[in-house]
């Protein structure tokens, strides 16, 4: 199990120039990408956790969360997009 705490340590060090880039992006493009980046974290964590704590019940949030980030990816880009015309 050590390798999966040495995972969520790095994932977790992952997050903060994620959370930089929200809070100081110079564009919306890169506002949307960081939170996107920090919400497929946030699942990769659930991951390691259902993995690290013998519970699938985190491998349903992960699959929910997954179609529920595409769905925001998309809808993300296409406020970004419509911000450039």
């Amino acid at each position: 199990m050590i390798v999966v705490d040495i995972a969520l340590g790095v994932l977790a060090l992952a997050l903060l120039p994620a959370l930089w880039r929200i809070a100081v992006g110079p564009t919306d493009a890169d506002r949307a990408l960081s939170a996107d980046h920090v919400f497929f974290v946030f699942l990769a964590v659930a991951g390691l956790l259902a993995v690290r704590l013998q519970d699938s019940v985190f491998l349903d949030v992960v699959l929910v969360g997954t179609l529920v980030g595409f769905l925001a990816t998309v809808t993300l880009a296409r406020l970004v997009d419509r911000g450039r015309s």
